[in-house]
């Protein structure tokens, strides 16, 4: 039997009334069909097994015994059915099950990891499975309950919802300024070894942004890499300038490590940090959970934000 096959789902369902009601009539009238209706149904249904299931006169009904364990069959796996519903159900008010995340690799890593360990301190029925890449991920094909993306978000179907701004700015070792000096103006960058993030869309043209003003500067260096934290360690150790994102060097800039290179400007000002999902409607206690959760951490300032390094 096809379980999905609607007209052998309404026999089953017709003989389950049959039962519990007594009659064509009273079965009829408890699912809004004509008793004519029903008594084909029967009939196709014993036509399809081979077997007669109830003995039918002009006053009553009398189930046989093959019928009767049919129906005792049936009573079983309804309350299953029912069990499965309630269970799936439960799902969207209990905060349980599997959740599925998939956060920026060196972001994730670095700053939410650890928020992440609070969250599942705090919902120890959660199931968490977090994916942390830099790619873009296909959340409804891949099963993702939500992301984190980083930098301009695209139009799409998706949720979405911005946590905070994403500055991209650009840095330098002490030690790098002194032997090749300060850029004073955007064009100064050409001359510069300048690190490069293969994941940036522009690359190797870096776009800058200052209030109203505009550049792009086509850039070079020796080191070139899809991975931020080895370009951060390079540029830490005075190989070059490096535009990265505050997330990635607000320590070193805080440290001392690292100062700002043109700090008027930045990257890719409309940039930011967003939270996605795929619907809004019918969304798991545990993705509501969470999308409260990282929201609140946000609202609060983005957690690698400290007095020492915000925006002059």
């Amino acid at each position: 039997m096809d379980l999905f096959d609607s007209r052998q789902a309404d026999e089953l369902a017709t003989l389950l009334a049959l039962f519990e009601h007594g009659s064509f009539a009273a079965a009829g009238r408890a699912l809004q069909r004509h008793p004519s209706v029903l008594s084909k149904r029967l009939a196709a249904l014993e036509g399809r097994l081979g077997i007669r299931l109830v003995q039918r006169t002009t006053r009553q009904l009398r189930f046989t015994d093959e019928g009767l364990r049919l129906v005792e069959r049936l009573r079983h796996a309804a309350g299953l059915i029912s069990a499965a519903e309630h269970e799936a159900s439960q799902g969207a008010a209990q905060i349980r099950g599997r959740l599925r995340l998939a956060l920026p690799a060196a972001m994730g890593r670095r700053w939410l990891s650890p928020l992440l360990a609070e969250f599942a301190l705090a919902h120890p029925a959660v199931l968490l499975e977090v994916e942390y890449s830099d790619r873009f991920v296909d959340l409804v094909g891949e099963g993702f309950d939500a992301a984190i993306r980083i930098g301009e978000l695209a139009d799409s179907q998706l949720v979405a919802r911005k946590l905070c701004a994403h500055r991209r700015i650009l840095c330098a070792s002490p030690a790098y300024v002194q032997r090749h000096g300060q850029p004073q103006v955007p064009g100064d960058l050409a001359a510069h070894n300048c690190l490069g993030f293969t994941g940036l869309r522009s690359w190797p043209d870096w776009r800058l942004n200052c209030q109203d003003a505009q550049e792009t500067v086509r850039v070079r260096g020796t080191l070139q890499s899809n991975d931020n934290e080895a370009l951060l360690a390079a540029a830490r150790a005075g190989v070059g300038i490096l535009a990265g994102g505050d997330w990635l060097m607000n320590q070193d800039l805080a440290a001392g490590h690292l100062v700002r290179v043109l700090p008027r400007w930045q990257l890719d000002s409309d940039s930011g940090i967003f939270l996605l999902r795929p619907s809004a409607r019918f969304a798991s206690a545990s993705t509501l959970a969470f999308k409260r959760w990282i929201e609140a951490r946000f609202e609060q300032g983005p957690p690698w934000q400290t007095p020492a390094t915000e925006q002059p």
